[in-house]
């Protein structure tokens, strides 16, 4: 199991969050509440229908979800339709095809509607702290089997996992409360099998704490140090010897500075961000690569869901403006409305 990359260089302003999906192994509660003890708030009743539309400016794209439960509340229907807006100067982009999922506690189906082929997922607890999760690609005649289970008492676990059809070794994955080791079998370009280790460890050092991850021959380390006002994170990557530092610096609960250097292609960023109150919030930016100033302001919290904001509703607005021609400034939006039903 490849190790997740935690060093990427933080992108300018994100897009909205898309709200909690629930995947295959998301509880869904009974259609009917139990009554709520005495003295305790009545629990809110999730709508039967909610339909979320979005529009991207930059892609001249709309996007609307609807969602629903199914099968007594066991199970949640889920499907996503996208078009596009024409009109003179606008960006060619060509609208994903629906999307189809029927969701589950255990298992759950993704349904391709341009090949006609499914993704199939589905996880269930055997005998004593043993669980099972396999997925299968009806297009591709290819799946997975995973087993993993508790070392004991104590809170490492260990996981094998294989292709199916198998193909080679099963990898094997050790789990430890300060990260996980993987090793797999791995084919060279020569078409000679090698055993190839990944991993991820974490520590505390130094009032901060310390990650270092290997992938493939290469590692990247990197400490981060973070108190109420200040954060530091420098970063080592090898054998490339690239280093690179972030600084972040709280000086109101409402202001915030952000930095970044690359010492190897001197590249910097820098974001400052200002919340005026829980749901309007605007950041300005530069970014040395792109030689690229922007500035964005948010109305509805750009970290919640969409349930949570005044109107259920979220715009971004951002201003690029190029360096080397600011005449090409542009302005972009993006919208995201949610409808209970």
């Amino acid at each position: 199991m490849a190790a997740p990359a935690l060093l990427s260089a933080p992108p300018p302003p994100p897009p909205m969050d898309e709200e909690a999906s629930a995947g295959a192994h998301h509880a869904f509660p009974g259609p009917a509440p139990p009554p709520s003890p005495e003295g305790a708030p009545p629990r809110r009743r999730r709508p039967a229908v909610r339909v979320t539309s979005e529009f991207d400016s930059d892609a001249r794209l709309f996007s609307h979800r609807l969602s629903c439960r199914v099968m007594d509340g066991l199970a949640k229907l889920r499907v996503r339709v996208h078009h596009g807006v024409g009109g003179a100067g606008a960006a060619a982009v060509e609208p994903p095809p629906p999307e189809v999922a029927l969701l589950a506690r255990n298992f759950s189906v993704a349904v391709d509607t341009a090949s006609r082929s499914a993704l199939l997922r589905g996880a269930a607890d055997l005998a004593g702290s043993l669980r099972l999760s396999a997925k299968h690609d009806t297009k591709e005649q290819k799946g997975e089997v995973a087993v993993r289970a508790n070392l004991g008492d104590s809170p490492c676990k260990i996981e094998l996992s294989s292709v199916v059809p198998p193909d080679g070794l099963p990898r094997t994955t050790f789990i430890f409360p300060n990260g996980e080791v993987s090793v797999k079998q791995k084919y060279l370009d020569e078409g000679d099998r090698i055993l190839s280790v990944n991993g991820i460890v974490r520590s505390h050092v130094l009032n901060g704490v310390c990650t270092a991850l290997y992938s493939d021959n290469e590692m990247n380390i990197k400490y981060r140090y973070k108190d109420e006002e200040l954060s530091f994170i420098p970063s080592l990557s090898l054998p490339s010897n690239s280093l690179s530092f972030a600084f972040k610096r709280q000086f109101t609960p409402s202001d915030k500075l952000s930095y970044r250097y690359q010492f190897d292609t001197n590249y910097w960023s820098a974001i400052y961000k200002h919340k005026a109150s829980k749901h309007v919030k605007w950041k300005a930016g530069y970014e040395s690569d792109q030689r690229l100033g922007w500035a964005s302001l948010w109305v509805g919290d750009a970290g919640g869901k969409t349930k949570e904001v005044p109107m259920k509703a979220k715009v971004q607005l951002t201003l690029k403006v190029p360096q080397d021609n600011v005449k090409n400034s542009a302005i972009m939006f993006h919208v995201k409305k949610r409808w209970d039903f």
